[in-house]
């Protein structure tokens, strides 16, 4: 039981009396009236603890309640001197290779934070500062028009002198990156260089096709005043090149609406890719648990849950039913409430780990259709 509590012991010792370690003579009990630690430096200091030791009936055994009191004096004369000797704040911190003292209460909690002593402060973070928004520019804040997307498609093609894509390889590229599209799917290059220039080419193609005319999808700026109002943080993410979406923001007068802009230059890979999606959950400095998505396709819905989001699906180009991968279904922003957003991004049992699968266990019938008299 010694080696044990010297095992355990903070300061590290086996406990001695006189110098010697206590253990049993055959034909002689020693008696010790003290039991002393070594001199242990802790901190600069020392620490010495001196306890009568309570002789038990049986030879060579020390009663199991004289060492319990022992280590529990220790621990508190540690900690108290701990306490006594750490700077206050503002000075340069010790490291005393103790954890924080378990019993102190009430414990530390990110809702008493400092910076949260302000009531209308708490209320806000406490209320939707906790939940991130990302949307898709295309076909969820602005009108889309996926003819022209097909149309810079075909006139690239004509121009490079490749094949013309079929319409199902174009449904298949829509959401990736150019790049992506040209050298994966259309296999026209791997060049990067080459790569760049296509890219760049098709999108020049497809804003002369756009005529650099922007418009709200229904109900979209009004929810977007709504998340404002609320003062949730928005993303805003698209495989477009960010000079493009910047100057559409400001014609239709969304400049500074959003907290973070993702754009073609910020990441490696488009949809069904999760990158662009993680990168603007990074960006907000939440989790991705935390994230709502809202998109308009398949592949977004793959890609948020992909990246651990919860994902709104805005039926603008689809029927409602190819839509039921999402977690939600909306025909218009607007019919959308903050009650909902809390709702989705709900975790806190999660949070502390996944809740543990309930094993179900069926009853016995008290009465057994077999016949008990043949066993």
């Amino acid at each position: 039981m010694v080696d044990s509590i010297a095992a355990t012991s903070i300061l590290g010792y086996r406990p001695v009396c006189g110098g010697n370690l206590i253990r049993v003579v055959s034909g002689k009990r020693k008696s010790f009236n003290t039991c002393r630690f070594p001199p242990a430096e802790f901190l600069g200091g020392k620490v010495v603890v001196s306890l009568p030791l309570i002789k038990s009936k049986q030879d060579g055994f020390l009663m199991s309640s004289s060492i319990k009191a022992l280590a529990v004096e220790l621990t508190r004369e540690a900690y108290a001197y701990r306490e006594d000797r750490l700077p206050k704040k503002g000075n340069s911190k010790i490291d005393g290779g103790f954890d924080r003292r378990p019993d102190l209460w009430p414990p530390e909690n990110r809702a008493d934070k400092p910076s949260l002593r302000n009531p209308l402060l708490r209320q806000e973070r406490m209320g939707c500062g906790w939940l991130g928004a990302i949307f898709e520019w295309e076909g969820v804040l602005i009108e889309d028009n996926p003819d022209l997307e097909k149309q810079a498609w075909l006139a690239l093609a004509q121009e490079e002198g490749k094949p013309s894509p079929m319409a199902f390889v174009i449904k298949r590229i829509e959401g990736m990156k150019s790049e992506q599209a040209i050298s994966e799917v259309l296999c026209w290059s791997r060049d990067r260089t080459e790569l760049r220039r296509m890219a760049n080419r098709k999108e020049e193609i497809y804003q002369a096709l756009q005529g650099g005319i922007y418009s709200f999808m229904p109900g979209s700026k009004e929810f977007v005043g709504v998340l404002m109002h609320y003062k949730i943080p928005m993303a805003l993410v698209s495989t477009r090149p960010r000079k493009v979406i910047e100057s559409a923001m400001g014609e239709i007068g969304i400049v500074g609406n959003f907290n973070v802009i993702v754009a073609a230059e910020d990441v490696h890979r488009g949809k069904p890719d999760p990158e662009m999606f993680a990168y603007a959950a990074q960006l907000l400095n939440f989790i991705p648990e935390r994230c709502i998505v809202f998109g308009n396709s398949n592949l977004t819905v793959e890609a948020a849950h992909d990246a651990q989001m919860k994902c709104v699906a805005v039926a603008s180009k689809h029927p409602v039913y190819e839509l039921r991968a999402a977690d939600l279904v909306v025909r218009r922003l607007d019919e959308l409430s903050v009650v909902d957003l809390k709702k989705l991004a709900d975790i806190e049992t999660s949070e502390f780990g996944s809740p543990q699968p309930q094993m179900e266990l069926e009853e016995d019938d008290e009465t057994s259709s077999g016949d008990d008299s043949f066993w």
